[in-house]
């Protein structure tokens, strides 16, 4: 009998949690709370079939970000109007604040960004690169970097990784 109350102390708490949840200030829950660091949140397009998306998800959380996700068969669509550069693409693709991040970017580079503010489009990890976030696979690792799109669609690096 002590398990059940103990259950049933959990889900009025749960309860509490989320209705906590829902009357939260809506200019907090729409953009950045204390919580968060004061964090943007991010909304992530994947495509339904790609499942490190939700793992690169995971990292970006785990480092305190709120992060939305957008499943959509358009892809093409959602990376043309970011403004991802020919053959600057992977995966997935997210904005944050004034910025697009393509593929595997670290959540520590995106941090930089949005303290920087540099006058760009956003940043790229071209590929699929075995390591980075969300790729993980044991202790492989290639070195890749982070590259800056500036506005003109030229790129520079924001990042290595080795």
């Amino acid at each position: 009998m002590n398990m059940l109350w103990k259950l049933a102390a959990l889900a009025v708490i749960a309860v509490s949690v989320g209705l906590a949840a829902c009357s939260e200030d809506p200019a907090t829950a729409a953009g950045s709370s204390e919580a968060d660091g004061g964090l943007p949140t991010m909304v992530a397009y994947r495509s339904p079939s790609c499942g490190c998306c939700e793992l690169w998800v995971e990292h970006m959380r785990a480092a305190g970000f709120r992060v939305d996700v957008e499943v959509t068969s358009d892809m093409d669509r959602v990376k043309r109007q970011a403004g991802v550069p020919p053959g600057g693409g992977s995966c997935h693709t997210a904005h944050v604040g004034d910025y697009f991040v393509e593929g595997h970017v670290p959540a520590a580079d995106i941090k930089r960004l949005l303290a920087e503010k540099p006058d760009a489009r956003g940043l790229t990890v071209p590929g699929m690169v075995k390591g980075s976030p969300g790729m993980e696979q044991g202790g492989i690792r290639e070195p890749y970097d982070v590259l800056l799109v500036g506005n003109d669609g030229s790129t520079s690096i924001f990042a290595s990784h080795r």
